[in-house]
């Protein structure tokens, strides 16, 4: 019998045409003592993608001026402006960034660093933690200078109250539902559809998708299709273009969906992503 983890899937939804795919990612496998963070930032002009990879470092990943989503073995994870997401030493993952986006990355030697998630959190990149991780990209700072940085750093970073992680159900009865949804969350195919295609009832889809993410069916739609809007806004669409990809026959039944998802209307969160945005530039 293999025991070896399941491969996690390459996306959350389909790839753009002009995505640059990065088949391996090059960072320290280890930071010098006695320092335990290693700061690093890009801007990307294109839609970036990386393929499934793990690192022997905590990574705290963040993005300015767009969105990424993380793709992990059981959830998809999205991150927007303001926020970042803390990735265990060791696990695997895949992620996706919105063109026209600041990647930032920092690395936490596990031996180090006071601070050690055990599973992935999403966490707040207020202003002072931001800047500070950008001072720490600095080559000219002394060892003092530096670990004082350090030392700041683990003092204010901390979970974000929001956490943008919807569950993947591990089924494989209703795995090629999930496959499809990932792929596409505008598909318009209605629970019966969906439940012929796997062969089951639409009362054993509904029971194993509440069983295994607490959600129904449609909620976890729902969910999904707002983790998406949420990179589709990003990307400055408006409202009504990214309830027309989504799928939906009126933007108020889509402002309606957004709001109960993330506490606020799409107009609303662009106008706070934009002046979050503005409160982390250097």
């Amino acid at each position: 019998m293999d025991d070896s983890p399941a491969p996690v899937p390459r996306g959350a939804w389909r790839r753009e045409a002009d995505t640059v795919v990065l088949e391996g990612v090059h960072v320290p496998e280890r930071i010098a003592e006695p320092f335990a963070i290693y700061s690093e930032s890009a801007y990307v002009r294109v839609p970036l993608e990386f393929e499934p990879h793990s690192h022997p470092l905590h990574e705290l990943v963040w993005v300015r001026g767009g969105t990424m989503t993380v793709r992990l073995a059981d959830s998809v994870v999205t991150v927007p402006e303001g926020h970042g997401l803390w990735i265990p030493a060791g696990m695997l993952h895949s992620g996706r960034t919105t063109a026209r986006t600041a990647l930032c990355d920092a690395l936490f030697d596990p031996d180090r660093s006071p601070l050690g998630f055990p599973d992935p959190v999403a966490i707040e990149i207020t202003p002072l933690l931001g800047s500070l991780l950008r001072h720490l990209e600095r080559l000219d700072l002394s060892a003092a200078e530096r670990l004082r940085a350090e030392a700041v750093v683990f003092d204010v970073l901390g979970p974000s109250d929001r956490q943008l992680a919807l569950q993947v159900p591990p089924d494989e009865r209703i795995a090629p539902i999930v496959a499809a949804l990932l792929e596409d969350p505008a598909d318009p195919r209605a629970l019966p559809e969906w439940a012929g295609l796997v062969g089951a009832s639409e009362r054993t889809v509904s029971r194993l998708f509440r069983a295994r993410t607490g959600l129904s069916f449609l909620q976890w739609r729902q969910v999904l299709r707002v983790h998406h809007a949420v990179s589709l806004l990003s990307e400055g669409l408006a409202v009504h273009e990214v309830s027309d990809l989504l799928g939906y026959a009126q933007s108020s039944t889509f402002i309606a969906s957004f709001k109960r998802v993330m506490g606020a209307t799409p107009g609303a969160y662009v106008d706070a992503r934009e002046a979050a945005s503005d409160r982390l530039e250097p």
